[in-house]
């Protein structure tokens, strides 16, 4: 690498929020089921344990040797719902909080796989886990829960988007935050490093490091050269952009598998936004040309950002995968903050957004009083979407309680805040009470 090259990359890092998101080691527990829940549970903490051991000493060296911040360090597992099912146990809350005290040890931020694949029907323990998520979110600081319910080539499993709406609610009661860490999906992928949506596949090697890269800050600057310039030029550079990035990925991510001895997985490039000042997409698709995120056009500028985003991260690293995109949250984003409060971003142009970006209705602040058919029928729209396009979608929405549209709630830390939004009022409580399965798309079959 040349010193004009070193020094750009300096420059990404110092003053464009250039990070390594996350560094996340999914591991499988299918080789630590047991009949007695409290052997499985000792099994899946010595095992998270000693896999993980050294996961963050090794990313903090990594962070010095390069100068790169790995903003953190995160662990996945196979969905619980498939180890915990031959115990027999009435609650799963026990697992939860094995998966903290793991995290906890190890020195992580976050730990994901408390989690359900539901897409096509439940099995019992589907249906345990996820009716012990809500005290599972409680009594733990660092897990994460997650449920897959619908996907292209199975259709949508309305009973289980009925069901994760009484679940937001129940959430809401305890502690709207806990809905922070769990999201609702549609074609949930494997090797997912971001959270709360990570889980560890069972089609995964044993142990297996992903990464995350994030640099919305690199991408605007890169853009505010190019004023003025066409569309080509505007998703060339986004793309050539995405490559350099990406390639960071790519470095970081086959030493620290070297040194940890476990595979290398994916580079998972995604444009995550946090609250910090330029680490915005919104800013990226305003220096595209909008006046304000949320305007006519914001879904073709951020069509084309995705697409030059996946394109620039191909090219440069052959395992790409994850979900690899853009992340358009309400909050974190300190844009998409600002155009909510103006009331130029609502929930129904972030849904036709989510056609054509990463995950969904991400983070979404509502009023306390929203009934929970209408959560679920935002997850069916969220989940449609997903399933016609064979794409990840997802929801993240918190309902806050004794807030209304023009409040707001401080989530802190990378979440920041965000401006209550409206939502429909009128009911859609028949159609989620009917239940049953949409069924999959005629495209779907293409055996």
């Amino acid at each position: 690498m040349d010193l004009r090259r070193i020094m750009e990359t300096v420059n990404m890092i110092d003053n464009e929020n250039l990070d390594l998101r996350t560094t996340t080691m999914g591991i499988s527990l299918l080789d630590r089921i047991d009949s007695d829940s409290d052997r499985a549970c000792q099994k899946i903490y010595d095992k998270i344990t000693t896999k993980a051991e050294n996961l963050v000493k090794v990313a903090r060296e990594l962070e010095t040797e390069y100068g790169i911040p790995i903003a953190n360090k995160r662990i996945t597992v196979t969905p619980i719902s498939l180890i915990a099912a031959a115990s027999g146990d009435s609650d799963y809350v026990k697992y939860a909080v094995t998966l903290d005290k793991a995290a906890k040890a190890v020195g992580v931020d976050l730990i994901g796989g408390f989690s359900a694949l539901v897409h096509k029907g439940y099995q019992n323990g589907d249906r345990v886990l996820i009716k012990s998520i809500p005290q599972a979110l409680k009594e733990t600081e660092r897990v994460c829960s997650s449920v897959n319910v619908g996907s292209t080539r199975s259709g949508i499993n309305m009973d289980a988007v009925k069901e994760m709406g009484q679940i937001v609610i129940e959430n809401e009661k305890i502690n709207p935050l806990n809905n922070g860490n769990l999201v609702i999906f549609c074609n949930a992928v494997e090797d997912n490093p971001f959270m709360a949506g990570g889980f560890h596949g069972v089609g995964e090697s044993d142990v297996a490091l992903n990464v995350g890269v994030s640099g919305p800050g690199v991408v605007k600057t890169a853009l505010e050269k190019v004023k003025g310039e066409s569309m080509d030029v505007v998703a060339e550079t986004i793309k050539q952009t995405a490559f350099k990035v990406t390639r960071m990925g790519q470095l970081v991510g086959q030493e620290a598998s070297k040194r940890l001895g476990v595979d290398f997985g994916i580079v998972d490039l995604s444009l995550a936004p946090t609250p910090a000042q330029g680490d915005s997409v919104a800013n990226i698709l305003e220096e595209i040309g909008l006046e304000s995120v949320g305007t006519h056009g914001t879904t073709a500028a951020l069509a084309m950002l995705n697409d030059a985003v996946k394109k620039g991260g191909i090219m440069a690293c052959s395992h790409v995968g994850g979900l690899s995109g853009a992340f358009i949250p309400e909050s974190e984003d300190a844009g998409m903050i600002a155009a909510a409060e103006k009331g130029i971003l609502t929930v129904d142009k972030l849904e036709a957004m989510t056609a054509v970006c990463s995950v969904g209705l991400d983070m979404i602040a509502v009023p306390g009083d929203t009934p929970a058919e209408t959560i679920s029928a935002m997850i069916a729209d969220e989940a449609a979407i997903g399933m016609i396009n064979n794409k990840t979608t997802a929801v993240r929405v918190i309902p806050v309680p004794g807030k209304d549209v023009g409040d707001s709630i401080e989530f802190g830390g990378l979440f920041g805040y965000a401006p209550i939004m409206p939502v429909h009022k009128e009911s859609s409580a028949a159609m989620i009470n009917r239940g049953g399965r949409i069924p999959a798309p005629v495209h779907s079959f293409k055996n």
